[in-house]
This record gives structure tokens, C-alpha cells and sequence, in this order.
């Protein structure tokens, strides 16, 4: 079955001060929570009502629970904001985009044409891209992202691909591919090297699909 898979974040912000920072927040939040419980519990007595606060209740403020809560939100939602995103320097990468591939010769001319469907599944610590064709379709296996405020956002991954039933010409094979993201994240243009099972490389243009 195939799984989402973690990724190197190369120059951006580090995820473990990231989650130094989260425990932070956490401790923080839950320190004020449990000073806003025991208020209620003073009152309470003050009030001549027997306060009764269950075990449960304490452990879902502990700064353990709450700094779970805070990676999921960050991790699935809050990353893709453009002053957090910013800050993290994690380009939201996710969504379809229609891919338009050359195969080369050695001699570095086009041999054939191809087209398919990428989808990149993201959050902020893991990612999948997916290559669909009329013969074949892939998974990514390892991916790193870069930031490169000169040329863009650049996805580095290798892939396993496999043909579709009945194309007997095609084989399994695994591959590497080296994308470059336009700033504005609507366009990239990369290039492909396949082996272990079919020797080919060649050149990628993606173009993100309107939703």
C-alpha cells in the first residue's frame, strides 16, 4: 500500500526548533488553561458549590496533549497560511497539474512525446507525487524540497514506476526526477533520469490545473 513519506526541508526553518517552539506554546497555553481551572475551582468553594474537576478534564490540558494538538493544526492546516508558510519556508506544492514529458536521445534530441497527471499529496512533514499516464503510473519514494529565492522552489524525488496491464513493452523501473517551481507556484519545468529496469531520461513542463 502506498503511504505518504516524510521529506528533507532544505532551507527552510528547522523542524526540530519548530517543535521547540510548539512545546513552548504548549506549556504556555496549558499553564494558562490550568490557572484558568483552578480560578473556577476558588470560586466555586467560594460559592458553596462543591467543585468536582474529573482526572480526564486535567490530562486533556497537559502540555503533552496540547502540543499534539498544535503539530496536527500546524501540520494540516496552518502551514498553508502565507504568514506561516513564510515563516516555515514550506511552499504548498499540493494539487493536480497536467504534465507534459520528452523523452531524449543521446544525442540530446526529442525521440518521443508523452503527457499525464501529477498529484502532489502535502502537509507540512510529508509528501506523495503521483504520475499518472494512458501506460503507466508511478510513486514517489524519497523527496527533499528547496528553497531557492533565485530560480524558485525546486522537488527533488526518486519514484517507482509501473505499467498499467497490457503493455508488455513497458517494465517496472525506478527513476529520479528534478523539478524547478515558478514563485508563484502555477508552472514548473524539470527533468527525469529512469533506471534499474528502463534507461531513459528526459524533460518535464507541469502546469497547475484551475480549480
Amino acid at each position: 500500500m502506498i503511504h505518504d513519506h516524510e521529506y528533507a526541508l532544505l532551507g527552510g526553518m528547522n523542524r526540530a526548533k519548530v517543535g521547540r517552539y510548539l512545546s513552548l506554546a504548549a506549556a504556555g497555553i496549558s499553564a494558562l488553561v490550568m490557572l484558568g481551572v483552578l480560578t473556577l475551582w476558588d470560586a466555586a468553594k467560594a460559592l458553596g458549590v462543591p467543585p468536582n474537576i474529573p482526572p480526564a478534564i486535567l490530562s486533556l490540558i497537559g502540555a503533552s496533549t496540547i502540543f499534539t494538538v498544535l503539530y496536527w493544526f500546524l501540520d494540516k492546516h496552518a502551514w498553508r497560511w502565507a504568514p506561516v508558510g513564510g515563516w516555515l519556508k514550506a511552499p504548498d506544492l499540493s494539487g493536480e497539474w497536467i504534465c507534459e514529458g520528452e523523452s531524449l536521445g543521446t544525442d540530446g534530441l526529442a525521440k518521443f512525446t508523452w503527457s499525464g497527471t501529477i498529484t502532489i499529496i502535502q502537509s507540512w512533514d510529508k509528501i506523495r507525487v503521483r504520475l499518472r499516464t494512458p501506460t503507466s503510473a508511478s510513486n514517489s519514494l524519497a523527496a527533499a524540497l528547496v528553497c531557492d529565492e533565485a530560480d524558485g522552489f525546486r522537488l527533488l524525488y526518486n519514484y517507482r514506476n509501473d505499467p498499467k496491464v497490457g503493455e508488455p513493452e513497458l517494465q517496472s523501473h525506478r527513476g529520479f526526477a528534478d523539478l524547478v517551481f515558478a514563485h508563484d507556484r502555477q508552472s514548473a519545468e524539470g527533468e527525469y533520469f529512469n533506471g534499474h529496469g528502463r534507461f531513459t531520461f528526459g524533460k518535464l513542463k507541469l502546469v497547475k490545473e484551475v480549480r
